[in-house]
């Protein structure tokens, strides 16, 4: 029963991307979700804006991921509301990281698996990128991460060869928006819609929306 289960959860396979340009963080992913080989659902939006200043992209069991982003929304909320102050990019990071931790460690049938890139600016207009596995861990990223999702082996050999530290917001995006099609390409996980945010020092911007629908051609 238990090995049922598990074969029949819904999980986001999962193209995610985060770069650290000299402007800011540029957050993107797809939008398929899988039970198993067959693709439940083409509309699951992996990429999501928190609050004002706080973007995060999850990777790993689609409700888990659902749950986790709606709670870090709620604690951020009551961390500010207990702090009378807003919470740092770092600070929020770590709290999402003991999150999942805890989470991991639960006894469960099906302990809660997520993988977590968070992106925010601070309010002094900084931007900071941060990797969370899916054990806790919190790790600072300088340049670029795809977290552990089933896309990450195209996503990154695509980066080793084509990031380049400095790179502007826009030239970013147009990366990202290739990673996440590189991925599509050969990762049967991924697919069906891209999404991109930027987060600068003006905030954070839903940049690319876009579904991708079959395109059939007679020869």
């Amino acid at each position: 029963m238990e090995e049922d289960i598990k074969k029949s959860v819904l999980k986001s396979g999962t193209s995610i991307v985060g770069l650290v340009c000299k402007d800011g963080v540029v957050i993107a992913g797809d939008r398929r979700a899988t039970a198993g080989s067959i693709i439940m659902t083409k509309k699951t939006f992996k990429v999501i804006q928190i609050n004002d200043y706080l973007v995060t992209a999850g990777t790993g069991v689609a409700a888990d991921i659902d749950l986790s982003q709606r709670v870090i929304a709620a604690e951020l909320k009551l961390k500010e509301l207990r702090t009378r102050r807003r919470p740092t990019i770092k600070e929020s990071a770590s709290m999402i990281g003991m999150m999942i931790y805890r989470n991991i460690r639960t006894p469960s049938m099906i302990p809660s698996i997520v993988g977590l890139l968070v992106g925010g600016v601070n309010e002094d207009g900084s931007t900071k990128l941060y990797t969370i596995e899916p054990a806790g861990g919190v790790y600072p990223v300088e340049d670029y991460d795809a977290n552990f999702g089933s896309g990450m082996p195209y996503i990154l050999g695509l980066l080793e060869r084509q990031y380049k530290k400095g790179l502007s917001i826009k030239e970013g995006v147009e990366l990202a928006k290739e990673c996440i099609k590189a991925a599509i390409e050969r990762d049967t996980g991924s697919g069906n819609g891209i999404d991109v945010f930027t987060i600068t020092k003006d905030g954070v911007k839903h940049v690319v929306s876009e579904e991708i629908v079959p395109n059939y051609t007679q020869k």
